[in-house]
């Protein structure tokens, strides 16, 4: 008996995991889309220099993918690395798609390589950190 209710407990645990992930991806989507919406209205009224846009985007995916890591795993006790890192991979690639649906080109080269990378550390990393900090907490 105990050994069904461990294998049902394990499976509604996965799927809380998926969903952490998922609803993770879909936050950071959200927020970079706001802050690259209130970005851009910024660019509109001040002169800023072209060498500081590429930071400034880098900074909002960072940004992104630490609230979405945060609050998309903000009920899980384990797995912050392996989720964090799936959080920063989708929301990498979806944001690639909106974007570049936006911008109507879609541009596969070393960038997206570079933004792939960046999200997988960023997202592992805050993965790591936001769950040590709630066990750490309680």
């Amino acid at each position: 008996m105990k050994m069904k209710a461990k294998k049902l407990e394990e499976k509604g645990a996965g799927k809380s995991i998926f969903l952490s992930i998922i609803k993770g991806s879909v936050i950071a989507l959200c927020v970079s889309l706001v802050c690259v919406l209130l970005f851009a209205f910024c660019l509109k009224f001040t002169p800023l220099s072209e060498k500081l846009i590429t930071p400034i985007n880098q900074v909002i995916k960072g940004i992104s993918i630490f609230l979405g890591v945060l609050l998309g795993l903000k009920k899980q006790k384990e797995m912050g690395l392996v989720s964090g890192l799936l959080i920063g991979l989708i929301y990498t690639f979806v944001a690639f798609l909106v974007f570049s649906a936006l911008n109507r080109s879609f541009d596969f080269d070393r960038t997206l390589l570079n933004d792939t990378i960046f999200g997988a550390i960023i997202g592992g990393i805050c993965g790591i950190i936001c769950v040590n900090i709630k066990k750490s907490a309680k």
